[in-house]
């Protein structure tokens, strides 16, 4: 069959059609983790621009290969309808970078965490004086729920999860 009559989709997946590029796809991984290394490779690898935000200068050194840009702060990234993943809950910036990124024009802010324990968000945005309803905005748990518990596994589950929503699609084996 000829190039003509195949389905672009198909052509991609093949390698006989570059990937189309996918303008405003960024993906901001906040905090250098184990998670955020491989979000951030294979983020790249999706067609994102990834942005790493690490506060601390050696840990972001861990991670300046796999990333587009890194920045200590939220500032002005994401610069547009950015993914947001919050990497690490255990962090003491947690509550700032957060309130940061909602106020940004982040399309999607979410942070890890066994959805069994406590958010510790919450207390950490509320303590900061944000809404209610702005707190509701954050999502946990992030990513698809495929039982992922190695790094790698939970940074594909989150991927998957952000490509689906992106794509008005819930994930899954449902087409």
């Amino acid at each position: 069959m000829s190039s003509s009559h195949e389905d672009p989709s198909c052509e991609v997946a093949h390698g006989t059609l570059p990937v189309p590029a996918t303008p405003g796809r960024v993906l901001v991984a906040v905090f250098a983790s184990p998670v955020a290394g491989f979000l951030l490779r294979y983020g790249r690898d999706a067609g994102y621009r990834t942005v790493l935000i690490e506060p601390d200068a050696e840990r972001a050194k861990a991670l300046v290969d796999v990333a587009a840009e890194v920045h200590d702060s939220i500032g002005s990234y994401p610069d547009g309808p950015a993914d947001v993943v919050v990497t690490d809950h255990h962090r003491p910036e947690l509550g700032p970078v957060l309130r940061d990124a909602l106020a940004s024009d982040a399309r999607w802010v979410g942070v890890l965490g066994n959805p069994r324990h406590p958010a510790p968000h919450i207390p950490a945005l509320a303590e900061l004086g944000v809404a209610p309803d702005e707190i509701g905005r954050v999502h946990r748990p992030v990513g698809l729920n495929i039982g992922s518990r190695a790094p790698a596994e939970i940074a594909i589950a989150t991927l998957a999860g952000l490509i689906a929503d992106r794509n008005g699609r819930p994930g899954g084996f449902s087409f």
